[in-house]
């Protein structure tokens, strides 16, 4: 188990909170199936967080700095949970290791630990998640 298990968010283990943003994506993935839009997944995904109770905020901008230095530029994170967890949602043939480099970028510029690699358009989700701790 590593390091990021173990931090307590507002009463509620890291993991705990990473499996539940999995099961609503799940549920997503159940009712609508592979081949769509990033976009459709996103939308059902944070309409599915919201009814489950989970603090979770859209297409949040992240400030990018480059050498001590606000650049006049952000990148937007596709759903942030509790504040604590950045998920980044994917609609491609295979995840490649790209993909984890990216989110790995996006949790050191947003100063966060944990992050969710979820590709959609698979046959059965649970190939298709990386769990990421910084």
């Amino acid at each position: 188990m590593n390091h990021g298990d173990h931090r307590d968010h507002g009463g509620i283990l890291f993991r705990e909170l990473s499996e539940k943003v999995i099961g609503a994506a799940i549920e997503v993935h159940r009712s609508l199936g592979p081949g769509l839009l990033e976009s459709v997944y996103e939308s059902c995904l944070y309409l599915e967080l919201l009814d489950s109770g989970i603090k979770v905020a859209r297409q949040v901008e992240i400030p990018v700095t480059y050498k001590e230095r606000p650049v006049d530029c952000a990148f937007r994170a596709d759903l942030l949970i509790e504040n604590a967890i950045l998920i980044e949602l994917k609609a491609v043939e295979k995840l490649l290791p790209i993909h984890d480099a990216q989110l790995l970028t996006y949790l050191k510029l947003a100063k966060l630990k944990v992050g969710l690699l979820i590709n959609f358009n698979t046959t059965s989700l649970r190939n298709g998640i990386r769990r990421l701790v910084r």
